[in-house]
């Protein structure tokens, strides 16, 4: 096949469908009761925990102390967007109100920049080989899926109609296509800011799962039940990184771009 901007573009577009499928669970359960959201906000909170683990450890693959800049910057970016946005006043995003449509907006928000890098991702690795873009493009694509599953535990349990977290998980993977492009026309000019782009995003993560997704979930349930649900979060996304790490390696005799990111 001969690789063109278009293909490109349409590759990476695909990535970002694949998030939507990631709210299809939440068409069987339709009905949830404060157990089930709490265990929610405890699963959101482990795949949002594998997923920054993974992006600092691909940016460090990179260069470490940009990575860490990225990170505190992630961490400065998102405290600033929670002042501002308490200070709002009335927030109305994705059908929610108030509070709930802040934290909404928050973890939107975060994973929208998490795309940002993966978009870059697609196409630096369809400028360095045919075969390569076409591992890494599956790869993401079927990584989204669990970060579409993170964006619905917090936005259905909220009051977000299962198709809009769809549409709105979609929607925090456009950038993947957006940045794919530029990408892959001036691969030398876009390598160099991935490091901090991937810490930025972790960083931000981080906090979203302390500040917002843990705390809710101790509400609902006890401590040992969203402790647990944390970690089975967190081993089912690292494992699907291994996975793909494992794969990349075999698929390509060394290491490859994005080998980490979800």
């Amino acid at each position: 096949m001969e690789v063109t901007l278009w293909v490109v573009i349409a590759a990476a577009l695909v990535t970002a469908i694949m998030t939507g499928v990631g709210a299809l669970p939440f068409v069987v359960f339709k009905k949830l009761g404060d157990r089930t959201i709490g265990w929610s906000d405890a699963a959101a909170a482990g795949l949002m925990l594998a997923a920054s683990h993974s992006l600092i450890a691909e940016g460090v693959s990179f260069d470490v102390s940009l990575t860490l800049v990225g990170v505190l910057a992630g961490l400065g970016a998102i405290v600033l967007a929670d002042r501002m946005l308490s200070q709002a006043g009335e927030v109305d995003v994705a059908e929610l109100k108030g509070a709930n449509a802040a934290k909404a907006l928050l973890i939107l928000g975060i994973m929208t920049a998490h795309s940002f890098a993966e978009g870059v991702g697609v196409g630096v690795a369809f400028a360095g080989s045919d075969d390569l873009g076409v591992f890494i493009t599956t790869a993401i694509a079927f990584h989204n899926v669990p970060e579409g599953l993170a964006i619905a535990l917090v936005l259905v349990p909220l009051g977000t109609p299962v198709w809009k977290a769809g549409l709105w998980a979609i929607f925090t993977s456009l950038p993947q296509p957006i940045m794919a492009a530029p990408a892959y026309l001036f691969v030398e000019t876009f390598e160099p800011f991935l490091p901090v782009g991937l810490g930025l995003a972790a960083g931000a993560m981080i906090w979203m799962v302390f500040s917002e997704l843990f705390p809710d979930a101790l509400e609902k349930v006890d401590r040992g039940s969203a402790a647990t649900g944390v970690t089975a979060a967190f081993v089912y996304a690292s494992g699907l990184a291994a996975v793909d790490a494992y794969f990349g390696i075999q698929f390509q005799g060394a290491s490859s771009p994005m080998r980490f990111i979800l």
